[in-house]
């Protein structure tokens, strides 16, 4: 399997967070507040990918560098299996990544919790075939080689439209590939379907066509989001800079619900690409709010938490089916590692 490799990765990547002690106690305002400046990182860290997020406009409108008044530093990463394996070096303090990834980042021991649901992934993603490879249906996948980055919303929701059609995963031939090496190799014909998102996606519809979307499979009870998550770790010392970082995020998304013109024009511009395109790619997806993902159906609260907690344990147990990982934990790991305080706390 394609993901064996990964999974060693990130277990081996994973180091145990040790105990920081906190300063002492200051007697006066103005040692309080040299106190509170050294407790503060000189960086903060942010692994980020190629995607139309609120997480993309906040980062091109400086959001980040406002809220948290420390200085920012992004890495962009070409899928969540690479941003999982920065997390788990600690090289990264915050990561973007779809919840396929974030799953997996879960079940393998990360020391991590998810924060915030950037979107619900519909158009955006989608199971796309070259003309010329004579695919009309999911059967015809059967024999032919289909790429897609591993640990991915996309792999999870491919390994999913095949499970749905009854065609076993070992009558494909699935190629671990990153979105670019999958254009590369598109273009080359070296591939004949790929499992993959926006912008990629886009590139690939001159010699190709759409067979499957995740919303259509989302409407069959496949559901794949694009997730923010943070080591356990920082969060633990710095609660308050995790919750300012969903201040930004928050003004990004007000933003895109107030003038969703110049979130379109500023994401056109982070990801090099049209008006037109980043329109499409934004409404190719359900952005959601903070006060949103308080429901039920999504994070849910402190008290409560959500379905998504169910989502990830259903995600968890069928990737172990898949045996894409080797263990799925029980549920109340993916509840303790969701955690809808720090939206909480940024609505106060």
């Amino acid at each position: 399997m394609i993901f064996k490799k990964l999974l060693s990765g990130i277990l081996a990547a994973t180091v145990v967070a040790g105990a920081l002690a906190g300063c002492g106690s200051t007697t006066n305002n103005t040692n309080a507040k040299a106190k509170s400046s050294k407790e503060l990182p000189e960086v903060v860290n942010i692994g980020t990918q190629q995607m139309p997020t609120d997480e993309s406009l906040a980062r091109t409108k400086g959001f980040f560098e406002e809220e948290l008044g420390v200085k920012v530093n992004i890495t962009e990463f070409d899928s969540g299996k690479d941003v999982n394996n920065a997390l788990a070096s600690k090289s990264i303090d915050f990561g973007l990544m779809g919840s396929t990834p974030a799953t997996v980042g879960i079940a393998s021991g990360i020391p991590i919790e998810l924060i915030w649901i950037h979107d619900v992934i519909g158009d955006i993603e989608a199971l796309a075939v070259k003309n010329s490879a004579s695919i009309n249906k999911i059967s015809d996948l059967v024999g032919k080689k289909v790429a897609v980055p591993a640990s991915s919303t996309a792999h999870y929701s491919l390994l999913n439209a095949l499970k749905i059609n009854n065609i076993s995963e070992s009558d494909v031939k699935i190629l671990d590939m990153q979105p670019n090496d999958i254009y590369a190799a598109w273009q080359r014909g070296d591939i004949d379907a790929t499992y993959v998102w926006e912008p990629t996606l886009g590139k690939l519809l001159g010699d190709g066509k759409i067979l499957v979307t995740s919303r259509e499979l989302a409407a069959q009870g496949v559901l794949t989001c694009d997730t923010e998550v943070v080591r356990k770790e920082f969060a633990e010392k710095y609660p308050e800079l995790v919750t300012k970082y969903i201040k930004a995020l928050e003004k990004a998304n007000d933003i895109y619900k107030n003038n969703p013109n110049d979130a379109i024009e500023t994401i056109a511009k982070a990801l090099g690409i049209s008006k037109e395109e980043s329109a499409h790619q934004i409404n190719a997806s359900q952005w959601l709010s903070g006060k949103e993902q308080l429901d039920n159906k999504y994070l849910g609260t402190s008290d409560k938490k959500g379905d998504f907690v169910k989502t990830l344990k259903s995600t968890s147990d069928f990737l172990l089916e898949q045996k894409t990982i080797t263990n799925s934990p029980e549920i109340s790991v993916f509840e303790k590692a969701v955690n809808p305080k720090y939206i909480e706390d940024s609505l106060k």
